[in-house]
């Protein structure tokens, strides 16, 4: 089973909450994103990668992440993904932030949209020193 095979969740994203404490936020729309394909960073425990960080692409980390194996940057129509540019907002696996963070390649990350559940693996500080503004 894949996440967009069953979108709707027992959870609901407004009922869940940001690393800051307040309402979970969706991160996109265009393109859709998240482990539901809802364009919120949702998880639950079946998303082994934990998709809960709201990032803001930029070439430094794309380039990053294709050369750790994961290639977020080729289209792949098979799983209605348009493939990501520098400026998307995209749910990252919280483990893959943190590696970029220790690389220095870290995307901004906008707080609103990054579900609590990340803090488990990231420390609130240390997303802050890579905050973006909501638009």
């Amino acid at each position: 089973m894949i996440a967009f095979d069953h979108p709707q969740d027992s959870h609901r994203a407004g009922s869940e909450r940001n690393v800051l404490g307040g309402p979970l936020v969706a991160c996109s729309r265009q393109p859709l994103t998240g482990f539901f394909r809802d364009g919120c960073c949702r998880t639950r425990e079946d998303d082994a990668g934990v998709h809960t960080v709201c990032a803001v692409m930029t070439r430094e980390f794309l380039a990053f992440t294709v050369k750790a194996g994961n290639d977020l940057v080729t289209p792949q129509p098979q799983w209605d993904f348009p493939g990501l540019v520098a400026g998307d907002r995209w749910c990252l696996c919280a483990s893959r932030w943190l590696e970029a963070a220790e690389a220095g390649q870290a995307p901004p990350v906008v707080l609103e949209a990054t579900h609590e559940k990340t803090l488990a693996i990231v420390p609130l500080d240390l997303l802050r020193r890579h905050a973006a503004p909501l638009p």
